[in-house]
């Protein structure tokens, strides 16, 4: 059984071309194409390599604490939107558990180090026999280049 829904995502009001969704299993195994996905887009927006590596960590840590939280056959949906001079990332996954991420653990605190901003939040769903949206967002702007 794969828990699959419409999340009810309002579509940002900029050109579809700056946004990326990529669907994979919520699986440790697939944290690498998260990985992959943001280092490549990061690349092309014209991020410096330590901003690279630090999305790729704040994607990994994501990523990482929402595959913890999945419940089982769930898949993990990120959107990856490009936006003047920045790149913010939603990461979501249907959960049993009504709480997010913990937010006093050093993986927390690591991904709040990489990124500007972060943030999570859970939405319950009534008609899914008690299952949750468990979603962290995080944005990250581009270093001036001198």
């Amino acid at each position: 059984m794969s828990l699959e829904r419409d999340t009810g995502y309002a579509e940002p009001d900029t050109p579809t071309s700056n946004l990326v969704e990529v669907r994979v299993a919520a699986e440790p195994a697939q944290l690498a194409v998260m990985r992959a996905v943001i280092g490549d887009l990061a690349m092309r927006a014209d991020f410096d390599v330590d901003s690279i590596a630090d999305l790729r960590l704040a994607v990994d840590e994501a990523c990482s604490s929402l595959v913890r939280l999945a419940a089982p056959s769930a898949s993990l949906v990120c959107r990856f939107h490009i936006h003047e001079g920045a790149l913010s990332v939603t990461a979501e996954v249907i959960s049993d558990d009504a709480f997010g991420p913990r937010k006093d653990t050093f993986s927390w605190r690591v991904l709040s180090a990489l990124a500007d901003s972060v943030s999570t939040s859970v939405q319950s769903d009534a008609g899914s026999n008690g299952s949750h949206l468990v979603r962290i967002e995080l944005t990250k702007g581009r270093t001036a280049h001198e």
